[in-house]
């Protein structure tokens, strides 16, 4: 079987390496600032449910995506103060899930979310999908950034300050339960 064409009629494929002169050492790169640890903001279990899975019989990439969603909608519902209004909203402006290992149903999930940083107008909130009984069992971690805008305009507008507040109280790291 040949390889597979591109519409210009080279052949696709794996590209070899030519031999050549070895390549120089890197350059060292001035060490890259640490980054700082998360703020703990939930942790809300919920169940694997028999409709998350897909054909392989183990939940779905983008479920995984919606775990996270329903967690930070779990957070938010326990946010004091106003986050939205008429005038600002939050949507997502990015998603980004490292895949660790399969989960299969039945299971019980815990999923721990944590601002990892706080914007003008965007909050970065890190997600990790641990079994319930072993949180070093990791499923999935990521991030998503979350924007406030102006509905009506679709500009940013500054985060709100219940959301700052939430970011920093000392207690945001308890449990939630998912509704």
């Amino acid at each position: 079987m040949s390889p597979p064409r591109t519409p210009g009629g080279k052949a696709r494929g794996k590209a070899r390496a030519k031999p050549g002169p070895a390549a120089a050492p890197a350059q060292s790169a001035a060490p890259a600032a640490a980054e700082p640890t998360p703020h703990p903001l939930a942790r809300v279990p919920m169940p694997v449910r028999w409709g998350d899975l897909d054909a392989f019989n183990h939940v779905n990439n983008a479920t995984f995506l919606v775990y996270a969603q329903e967690a930070r909608l779990a957070w938010l519902a326990g946010v004091e103060g106003t986050w939205f209004d008429e005038t600002m909203m939050p949507v997502v402006a990015a998603a980004q899930v490292n895949f660790r290992r399969q989960l299969a149903w039945p299971a019980e999930i815990v999923v721990e979310l944590a601002a990892r940083r706080v914007g003008t107008s965007s909050l970065t909130i890190a997600h990790r999908i641990v079994a319930a009984a072993d949180a070093g069992c990791v499923y999935a971690d990521g991030e998503v950034v979350m924007v406030w805008v102006d509905p009506a305009s679709g500009r940013s507008v500054p985060l709100p300050e219940a959301i700052r507040r939430a970011c920093q109280s000392p207690d945001a790291s308890g449990e939630t339960t998912s509704k």
